[in-house]
């Protein structure tokens, strides 16, 4: 049974969800709900699959504690929480060893929606001086980039890091972090506009693409000796830029294919130059809770371009369209 003195007070959506009984399980509202691209594009191709769009928005979240499971101890009605975004298959050696990123059958919390059942070990305490928008709005992004450029690139003070695309909310997470790690940053974008962003957020050099080759831009900005780590989560025709823009021994990461997912790609530059190339989704409870750690230490609040209210979330999608986005898209489900 929850852990609850009754469900009775509990509005009729919460107590349906509380009434399936799974002793691991909490109840949350949520207050807010943060969107990734992936979520409202009408499709997508992913490891060079089509993909259609989810019924229901939304990946990460933030709210409150309603009812909990009668063997959860972590957590109390009341608490405020953020959700760890992965669900594994609950029986694979990646689910075993919390790595349930890597499961073949890992699926997203569906979270636009006023109540959600999840597993209480997915639930963890929002950060001191942290808004639900906020709370909401770091999960994916902030992971993703963690275990981008801190667990598999071993970004390094002083080292040089090019995030390709500036503007979603990986790559401004990436920004923050690699400013904060004391790399030098170089980022690019078609838009004036967002590399003026980015320099307002701690990017030390621009480079529009419109307008120049990033690679040769990059080689000039080095002083010919390239940068020791690429953020490319775009593909298609600027992979073959991306690789050219590394140092000798530099690391590329990936976690997306925006732009297409079967670029040409020269080997020779590859094992020639000793590069290497990383493939990356999400990360691990642990490296979650790393950011968190990260997160309330440093004061760093992760970028949000805007706030939209759960009743007119189209709005969310019409500025997705727009690609005018810099930082998270976030749904108001509740003040």
């Amino acid at each position: 049974m929850y852990q609850q003195s009754g469900l009775d007070h509990l509005p009729d959506g919460a107590r349906a969800l509380a009434a399936i009984e799974s002793a691991g399980d909490a109840v949350v509202e949520l207050k807010a709900v943060g969107l990734n691209d992936s979520d409202i594009c009408p499709r997508r191709e992913q490891a060079g699959e089509s993909s259609q769009s989810p019924d229901m928005l939304g990946a990460d979240g933030a709210g409150i504690v309603i009812a909990v499971g009668s063997a959860v101890t972590n957590l109390k009605s009341g608490d405020a929480v953020c959700l760890y975004p992965c669900l594994g298959c609950g029986e694979c050696e990646y689910y075993a060893n919390d790595r349930e990123f890597m499961c073949a059958q890992v699926g997203g919390i569906v979270t636009c929606t006023e109540f959600i059942r999840v597993p209480a070990r997915n639930c963890f305490a929002v950060s001191a001086g942290f808004s639900f928008a906020q709370a909401a709005s770091f999960p994916t992004a902030f992971l993703t980039a963690w275990h981008m450029l801190v667990t598999i690139a071993e970004l390094k003070p002083g080292q040089w890091i090019l995030i390709v695309d500036i503007g979603s909310g990986a790559t401004t997470a990436a920004l923050q972090l690699a400013k904060y790690l004391g790399a030098r940053t170089i980022v690019t974008s078609n838009s004036d506009e967002k590399l003026a962003q980015a320099k307002d957020l701690g990017a030390e050099q621009g480079i529009n693409c419109h307008n120049a080759d990033f690679a040769k831009e990059v080689r000039r900005l080095t002083n010919k000796r390239g940068v020791d780590v690429v953020v490319d989560c775009v593909g298609g025709d600027g992979w073959v830029k991306s690789l050219a823009s590394l140092a000798k021994g530099g690391r590329l990461v990936t976690s997306g294919a925006a732009d297409g997912a079967t670029p040409p790609t020269d080997l020779r530059r590859i094992f020639w130059n000793n590069l290497k190339v990383f493939g990356s989704t999400l990360g691990s409870r642990e490296e979650f809770r790393r950011v968190l750690t990260f997160l309330e230490v440093t004061h760093t609040k992760p970028i949000i371009d805007r706030i939209v209210p759960y009743e007119v979330a189209a709005l969310a999608q019409q500025r997705f369209a727009e690609d005018t986005i810099f930082g998270k898209i976030v749904l108001q489900i509740k003040p």
